[in-house]
């Protein structure tokens, strides 16, 4: 058939030269006529991944990490940034689906979706063979006990230490800032009066209110779980001791407003000096050094606060990846997880040393970059991190990371019950039996299930 006036017959040497150029500018293909088709053969892995905390983070794993990969792989690689108060709901509706993306990257263990996801083992067996066995945060934040199988991996993870303006504490004597959480309430109801800067623990639901509030629920010797999975948030007198200190915390040294942060309020109040100290990861030292310098100068960081069962906290953040199993290409996902505890010691340093590994020998130098590190003024201040992974317990303590125990996370059980006694809503009794009786009806849901 010959061609229209508005059609004009490619030239196999037009053909190889249009090829040749639309090759050199990206994965896709354009020929003449206007239809798109993807190169043949090539693959397309896509991967949902929570947003960073630090931009430039992400913008590395997208653009250089994940691009890099791809063209060693043949394969084009979709990276979808989700900010972390959607990533459970987004979760959900893949999940429901039973189509989404290959590869979900969580911020935290996603223990409910273990029916939707591979079993992980092999990913794991493969990197033992470069890595070691993976350590204990990790293994208890992805392991199902009852199957014997691992429902997600776990790359890195971020600590939760507390983070205190040292000039702030030294007006009321304590330049080390307080070290338990008697010194926090002393201290800081006289550094308030004084300065009339409050303490700020993030209460409202939140990230960073479920790593305060679930941190100073196991400084006191409470939790929801025991390692049976049996519900004791309401057992013993410790949970009502935390919520009675917390609301004479946030009396005698708190404000107000703390009620009122939403996601990454904390880090904001730390950033404009409008509150005297802090739990977060991190990235909110990091944030200043890059954007405040000065202020950053006058933060330092320190273990989780002293409690009556000693100092535990949970983890900021532990990064765990769940392979779908309606995931389109599950072997490029299972591939770029095994590849990607390759590159920890990079990703170590493109988050600013946010991300601690988690197999200990891909960063075998960790304590030394803590003890002087580049960005920190003083380089030693972060230092007191060097011990993070022996005082930071998996969420799920002292049992496995399980549904029950990530859906009262993910609901905000435990914030939501400091808050309503806070309030004056409920007091302490009350709040901690309706606590127990929201866990108990999540546990017996996920029992039925």
């Amino acid at each position: 058939m010959m061609p229209s006036g508005k059609e004009k017959r490619v030239s196999r040497r037009d053909f190889v030269r249009l090829a040749a150029a639309a090759a050199a500018a990206g994965p896709l293909l354009r020929f003449p006529g206007g239809a798109w088709a993807r190169e043949a053969g090539r693959k397309t892995l896509r991967i949902a991944k929570w947003a960073h905390f630090l931009p430039e983070y992400d913008r590395w794993f997208e653009g250089v990490l994940a691009r890099e990969w791809g063209e060693r792989h043949d394969t084009e690689v979709i990276v979808d940034h989700i900010p972390v108060e959607e990533v459970a709901a987004r979760a959900a509706a893949e999940a429901a689906a039973g189509k989404g993306h290959d590869l979900f990257m969580f911020p935290w263990p996603p223990a409910q979706y273990r029916r939707h996801a591979i079993d992980h083992t092999e990913i794991y067996q493969a990197v033992s063979f470069r890595h070691g066995n993976v350590d204990r945060l990790g293994h208890k934040s992805t392991f199902d006990p009852g199957t014997k199988q691992y429902f997600a991996f776990a790359d890195s993870w971020m600590p939760a230490p507390l983070c205190y303006f040292e000039d702030s504490w030294a007006t009321v004597g304590m330049p080390l800032g307080p070290l338990h959480y008697g010194s926090l309430r002393s201290g800081g109801q006289r550094l308030r009066a004084k300065l009339g800067i409050p303490c700020g623990l993030a209460l409202a639901p939140s990230l960073e209110s479920n790593v305060t509030l679930h941190t100073l629920l196991l400084g006191f010797g409470g939790g929801v779980l025991d390692a049976q999975g049996n519900v004791i948030v309401n057992t013993g007198a410790r949970t009502i001791a935390a919520l009675q200190y917390v609301k004479a915390l946030v009396e005698d040294a708190g404000s107000p407003q703390q009620l009122g942060w939403g996601a990454g309020g904390n880090v904001s109040a730390m950033l404009a000096r409008k509150t005297s100290c802090t739990i977060n990861a991190i990235s909110l030292l990091r944030a200043a050094e890059a954007a405040e310098p000065a202020v950053a100068a006058k933060i330092r960081l320190s273990p989780p606060l002293v409690g009556s069962a000693g100092v535990r906290a949970v983890p900021h953040v532990t990064n765990c990846s769940v392979v779908w199993k309606f995931a389109q290409n599950a072997a490029g996902a299972k591939q770029f997880l095994t590849e990607l505890i390759d590159s920890s010691k990079t990703v170590y340093e493109q988050s600013q040393g946010c991300n601690f590994p988690i197999y200990q020998k891909t960063v075998p130098d960790l304590i030394v970059r803590l003890e002087n590190d580049k960005r920190g003024d003083p380089p030693y201040k972060y230092k007191e991190l060097k011990d993070a992974l022996h005082w930071t317990a998996n969420l799920g303590f002292p049992g496995f990371a399980n549904p029950v125990a990530m859906e009262v996370w993910n609901t905000f059980v435990v914030p939501r019950m400091f808050v309503s006694v806070v309030k004056g809503e409920l007091a302490p009794e009350e709040a901690a039996r309706a606590a127990e009786a929201e866990v108990k009806r999540i546990a017996e849901r996920w029992r039925q299930a």
